[in-house]
């Protein structure tokens, strides 16, 4: 029988925030490292479930699509812990089904440089709002990565 293939990456404490996902051995450029997996959910549907909630700076929402919403709140995996950082050792790529059929879409994370072992993984999250960046959302959605180019804050600039 064939050996099951290990991953090569395991969450625990992070400096950054809370929990993190760190390499527990060398990541090599262009590597496809996990899958970001979660419930599908609609635009819509999340917004009925979350829409209300106060915004805390933290989700494990990641929009897949202009249908869908990957809900890593269920049936998540540790690709949920993956932090933001400004200057990102990883990548989120979406790989769009063949058939164009918008629920099979998937994400995955993969090393855009070689990562060593004990590295914290990370990736850009992109978030973009359609309001106005004031100074106390900016705050709330505030990025810890300590990058020498880090803005402060997870939210992409407007173009």
């Amino acid at each position: 029988m064939p050996k099951k293939k290990t991953r090569k990456i395991e969450a625990r404490r992070s400096a950054i925030h809370g929990n993190g996902v760190f390499a527990t051995e060398a990541i090599a450029k262009g590597e496809r490292i996990i899958r970001y997996k979660g419930f599908l959910r609609s635009h819509a549907d999340v917004d009925n479930e979350y829409g209300d909630q106060e915004e805390d700076g933290h989700t494990f929402l990641f929009t897949l699509n202009d249908e869908y919403v990957i809900d890593a709140n269920i049936e998540g995996n540790v690709a949920r812990w993956i932090n933001h950082s400004c200057d990102p050792n990883c990548e989120a790529v979406v790989e769009e089904d063949a058939k164009d059929r918008r629920h099979k879409d998937k994400v995955f994370i993969e090393a855009l440089r070689d990562i060593a072992q004990g590295e914290e993984l990370t990736y850009n999250y992109g978030i973009t709002l359609a309001e106005r960046h004031t100074p106390a959302l900016k705050k709330l959605w505030g990025c810890r990565c300590g990058a020498k180019n880090c803005t402060g804050t997870m939210l992409q600039p407007k173009r």
